[in-house]
């Protein structure tokens, strides 16, 4: 017969796993994709882990022929903002840019530079990043 204390306590012990469980899982955040046009590039940021520090973040250049691509992040409610990165072209039209554009979680407007044969823009997108 097992005494109520040990009940408590085994139950307590499961609780307590699935309540680890679920906090790990939720704090892994999903992968983002923000799509922005602009007069000349259209293009998709991919961010696989939107997170505050390293990150690694794909553009692809759907619309427009760019030769160079270049991100940088403003946190404006807070007054943050980080230097550009330059992105490496992979292939045609993909680029991969990494480094630490995130500094904290909130709301974070990054900023897409682009620059080709039609000209150089600057496209923006807006995404919650958690930590």
């Amino acid at each position: 017969m097992i005494k109520r204390w040990q009940a408590v306590a085994t139950a307590t012990l499961v609780a307590a796993a699935v309540a680890l469980f679920a906090v790990g899982r939720s704090t892994t955040a999903e992968p983002v994709d923000l799509t922005t046009t602009g007069a000349h590039y259209t293009a998709t940021v991919r961010i696989a882990d939107p997170a505050p520090g390293q990150v690694t973040v794909e553009i692809e250049v759907s619309e427009g022929d760019a030769d160079a691509v270049a991100l940088s992040a403003v946190m404006t409610q807070m007054g943050h903002s980080t230097p550009e990165i330059s992105a490496t072209e992979r292939a045609p039209g993909r680029f991969v840019a990494a480094g630490e554009l995130f500094t904290m979680s909130g709301v974070w407007e990054l900023s897409i530079r682009l620059d080709g044969p039609a000209g150089e823009e600057q496209l923006a997108v807006r995404t919650l990043i958690a930590e």
